[in-house]
């Protein structure tokens, strides 16, 4: 890895951070850009530079990996003021994360790219530990020189790069099928745990039951986990699903495609959400059952 190899990371919360960490260990020199001020402070102790804007971060950098929340925060970014694509040189290249529509990534895309850099469409999947430890799975989809000029980059993040096609929105349909499949995975652990509740079940031992049953799934295994421990600090937030099955549904009806599973689930994570957990552990759909059903969780104390 040369020393002249730059990277801008937008974004430096819990996943931008192991990113750009990442980025660090492989030998990149890394500015960094987050509205707090905090996150930018535990960045430049990592070895990181810190920036004042995107377009700031982005000056000189071969590849810009932009880990915001969502479509608006990766516009803004982009094209906002002091956005960065007003200083990415033409070849660089630019790695979307966020979760979003396909259509918003083809439109984002076709945007920067008539100003000369590269978009690459790429999600990702994993969580804050693997984002540290450069182990995340992306699902990108770009041109062949988004890809090449992408590649240092996405080999120092990511354990398993899947390349879903040349089409910027691509690795975006690919995320949210993940993303309909976890939210529904999500909201079906928090019904069975309840409802083991209801039955005055010991949910220490179902959950070592249905871990080693066909029943289990990867999320009921991690998040119920979380209702155990009586944790719902935000790992992955309430409102991280409200907002993503919300596009699945907005995706199914421009598509004119029944997803009536999907559409369940959302209105759980919706309903927990109402009742005030929005920001907490998306394993707080367990909390919502409990509460409708007048049932104590571990770790309750009212």
């Amino acid at each position: 890895m040369s020393a002249q190899n730059k990277a801008a990371v937008i974004g430096l919360g819990s996943m931008g951070l192991g990113m750009a960490r990442s980025l660090l260990r492989a030998g990149f020199s890394v500015a960094g850009f987050d509205v707090s001020n905090e996150a930018v402070a535990r960045f430049v102790a990592a070895g990181g530079s810190a920036a004042k804007t995107p377009a700031e971060a982005a000056q000189g950098a071969d590849v810009v990996v932009a880990v915001v929340v969502n479509a608006v925060q990766t516009e803004t970014v982009l094209f906002g003021e002091n956005g960065c694509a007003s200083e990415m040189a033409p070849g660089a290249v630019f790695v979307s994360s966020a979760t979003m529509a396909p259509d918003v990534a083809r439109r984002l895309a076709a945007r920067l790219e008539a100003m000369g850099p590269h978009y690459l469409d790429a999600p990702m999947s994993g969580g804050a530990a693997r984002a540290e430890e450069g182990k995340l799975t992306m699902l990108a989809s770009g041109s062949a020189a988004a890809f090449a000029a992408a590649r240092p980059a996405l080999d120092a993040m990511t354990a398993t790069l899947y390349e879903l096609g040349s089409e910027p929105g691509q690795g975006a349909a690919f995320k949210m099928v993940n993303q309909l499949l976890a939210g529904v995975h999500i909201a079906a652990a928090a019904e069975a745990m309840a409802f083991a509740a209801r039955q005055n079940l010991d949910l220490q031992k179902v959950y070592d039951v249905i871990t080693a049953s066909a029943g289990n799934s990867w999320m009921f295994q991690n998040r119920m986990q979380h209702v155990l421990d009586g944790d719902y600090a935000p790992k992955s937030s309430v409102s991280i699903f409200t907002k993503d099955l919300g596009i699945v549904l907005d995706m199914a009806r421009s598509a004119n495609f029944p997803v009536p599973v999907a559409s369940g689930a959302l209105q759980m994570f919706l309903m927990t959400a109402a009742a005030g957990m929005a920001a907490d552990d998306d394993a707080s759909v367990t909390r919502l059952y409990a509460r409708l059903a007048g049932l104590k969780l571990p770790g309750d104390t009212e």
